[in-house]
């Protein structure tokens, strides 16, 4: 065989392992890749993705081994891999509180509600609306429940009905049973009239303006 064909050979066998080297290179890339691609989605998809989602919720919630609080919700979810986790009612929920024998302290209702279970955190949004146990209203378009501190607050708009007047403020801060309470920055105080007429008619000034008024439910 002479050095001539041999090297023609050797050249023709280079260059379809060259030819064949390109196309496992060409089938293996996009296969990796689509693997690398399809596993990075997942991960990401799953801190995204609630863990729990219930509809149709009516439970009990305990703390320190006592049932506290009723929970009412259509829809409840619970993100555990978001920073922070917290659970999502974002169909609206309406919650009871009870003393240590079971008496309602407060009821609440919620357009909205985040509950983030490391600080023990409620925000509430939406249309707030809360009674205590004198038959008291409040509402208000954000309110804040810390159950560490036992504190309720808000720096928004508020509107407390009492039994003989109505009081408009920005600003506010409670215990949790909502019988001790401070509200800032007074726009106005709505005295009842005795035949129970409207206590917040139009054009109508306040009766009293006062910069912060404590208020003590308890009797």
């Amino acid at each position: 065989m002479s050095q001539a064909y041999t090297t023609r050979l050797s050249r023709k066998n280079m260059g379809i392992t060259i030819i064949l080297g390109v196309i496992v290179m060409l089938l293996l890339f996009p296969s990796c890749g689509g693997r690398k691609n399809s596993i990075g989605a997942a991960i990401t998809e799953r801190d995204s993705l609630p863990m729990m989602q219930t509809t149709g919720v009516t439970t009990f919630i305990s703390d320190s081994g006592v049932t506290r609080y009723k929970v009412i919700t259509e829809e409840w979810l619970v993100y555990d891999r978001r920073n922070p986790s917290y659970w999502a009612f974002e169909k609206g929920v309406y919650l009871e509180q009870f003393d240590s024998v079971f008496n309602i302290e407060a009821s609440i209702k919620s357009d909205t509600a985040y509950y983030y279970d490391k600080t023990k955190l409620w925000k509430l949004m939406g249309h707030v609306d809360i009674e205590n146990r004198k038959g008291e209203r409040f509402n208000t378009e954000l309110l804040y429940w810390n159950q560490t501190t036992k504190k309720i607050y808000t720096d928004r708009f508020i509107r407390i009905q009492q039994p003989d007047r109505i009081i408009h403020a920005h600003g506010f801060d409670s215990n949790e049973q909502l019988t001790q309470y401070t509200c800032r920055n007074i726009d106005g105080i709505f005295y009842v009239d005795e035949d129970g007429a409207n206590a917040e008619p139009q054009g109508t000034a306040p009766l009293a303006e006062p910069d912060s008024l404590q208020t003590d439910s308890v009797k």
